[in-house]
């Protein structure tokens, strides 16, 4: 009964959201924009807070005596190699946006810096702030909600709903038993948005770099459809595959590509000079990460506010969206590893990789633009075709321009297939393995969504709409931080 209570609201819940974007998507980019501006005002301070917190608990458990529990019985060992391990989980957590905002992110900030920071500083900032919104704050997010549902699940035998560690640590009563029903209806509707989102950038990217493939000024609304339509058809196969069956290849095969897309860039820029920024980047990131994660900005003026809201509070929030659904599928991969080794792989490794991919194709796109050739306002003109701008400057731009457009596709699959199955997981009560009907229901929700944002019809408007989704959820992580940290009290590390 719970079961299909909890599934009939949720898709209720993500089904009239879907209906809405499609008959009337202006109105809902406007009820989003006023929601999520008036939740910034007055609780920005708290999301800062908590996701600063999130990290210092994550970091003292990877140090901690803690550290030795394994993720399941002492026995257990992990399923996947460290390697595909590594690269399944980035491929679901950030693998669409780090195409998406690879360039544009640091031109964005590069231009809106440039009237408000001395010259010699501008480059440095723009770099620090991109660091920051996909660094150790945005992962910390995803590796204390996986922690938990690892735990819970693997060592203490709950299921992977997100309200099984509230039952199993606080006691099963009215209390918890509804609100962990609100738990989950809130968590489903977080995915199925935030996933959605990110779909329809994968979507306005793929169209902007087919238009710039094929010569096509713009684009528009028609050959976005198209990219939608393609995904859809490639989704719906793996949906009725076993999750492991092909998930790595793929995810292998994305994070391949944008590896051998960043080194390009490298080995045929000025590589000694991309290697001074990323050293210089590693080291401003180093000293400044951790007051960065309480900065408020509240006594500067107004446009730098809404510069902070539209980016920072906006990421975090992005991140707290994406936390159910990365989080469970990185427990889901992460049996029989270690507390500390499950941590330090989760915060450590995508965060250098970022580090590593913006500081290259950010410092491209500024030594580009100071040689006259590459526009810095086009990132504030038509951020979905920046990558593909500053491409378009160097060697073999169609060659890169296609692999380009290939990955963020790959990308785009898997992140729509894992959280179709995540999703279909939680709407059958955490059942590990949940069937092929309603994994293709929810497949078929993430489409509705996600052709809801497309018709919005700009990143803005969609990250707006996945701000509004996510905003419970700071709360609801809270509570899974106290639970974890209650029943480890329990443990004795050996």
């Amino acid at each position: 009964m719970h079961t299909r209570l909890l599934f009939g609201i949720a898709l209720t819940l993500t089904g009239l959201v879907a209906l809405w974007g499609i008959l009337d998507a202006q109105s809902l980019t406007t009820f989003a924009t006023r929601r999520v501006s008036a939740v910034f005002d007055s609780r920005g301070w708290f999301i800062m807070l908590t996701t600063s917190t999130l990290l210092f608990v994550c970091l003292g458990l990877a140090v901690s005596r803690y550290g030795n529990i394994r993720l399941g019985p002492e026995d257990a060992r992990p399923e996947f190699s460290t390697g595909s391990w590594l690269a399944m989980m980035f491929a679901a957590g950030m693998g669409v946006g780090l195409l998406f905002y690879g360039a544009a992110e640091p031109m964005t900030h590069y231009v809106f810096l440039s009237s408000h920071l001395d010259p010699a500083e501008v480059n440095d900032a723009a770099l620090f702030v991109t660091h920051f919104h996909w660094g150790l704050h945005g992962w910390a997010i995803f590796g204390l909600t996986g922690l938990v549902i690892a735990y819970f699940n693997f060592r203490r035998g709950t299921t992977q709903l997100p309200s099984a560690p509230l039952k199993e640590a606080f006691g099963s009563n009215r209390w918890t038993r509804n609100g962990g029903m609100l738990v989950d209806v809130l968590s489903i509707y977080a995915i199925a948005i935030g996933l959605a989102g990110s779909m329809a950038l994968g979507v306005f990217q793929v169209r902007d770099g087919l238009g710039m493939l094929f010569g096509i000024s713009d684009p528009g609304l028609k050959l976005a459809l198209i990219v939608f339509a393609a995904l859809v058809l490639a989704y719906i196969l793996p949906l009725t595959k076993d999750l492991s069956n092909g998930m790595a290849v793929l995810s292998n095969t994305a994070i391949v590509i944008a590896i051998a897309l960043m080194l390009f860039m490298l080995l045929s820029g000025p590589t000694h000079r991309l290697m001074d920024a990323v050293t210089s980047s590693l080291g401003v990131y180093l000293a400044n990460v951790i007051p960065q994660g309480f900065a408020t900005y509240a006594f500067l003026d107004p446009d730098v506010t809404d510069w902070y809201h539209s980016w920072t509070l906006n990421y975090m929030v992005w991140w707290l969206a994406w936390s159910p659904f990365v989080g469970v599928f990185i427990a889901r991969i992460s049996r029989g590893r270690t507390i500390r080794e499950f941590l330090i792989g989760v915060l450590l490794v995508p965060t250098a990789f970022s580090l590593l991919w913006f500081t290259v194709l950010g410092g491209m796109g500024f030594f580009q633009a100071a040689a006259g050739e590459f526009d810095a306002e086009l990132a504030l003109a038509n951020i979905d075709r920046t990558t593909f701008l500053l491409l378009d400057t160097l060697p073999l731009s169609g060659l890169t321009t296609v692999a380009t457009i290939l990955t963020a596709f790959l990308f785009i699959v898997t992140s729509v297939v894992s959280a179709a199955y995540v999703l279909a997981m939680f709407s059958s009560g955490g059942e590990t393995n949940p069937g092929t009907r309603i994994k293709l229901v929810w497949g078929a929700v993430l489409g509705a969504l996600g052709l809801a944002l497309i018709l919005a019809g700009s990143a803005q408007a969609v990250r707006q709409v996945i701000a509004m989704s996510a905003a419970p959820f700071v709360f609801i992580v809270l509570l899974l931080m106290v639970a974890l940290l209650r029943r480890l009290r329990s443990e004795d590390g050996s």
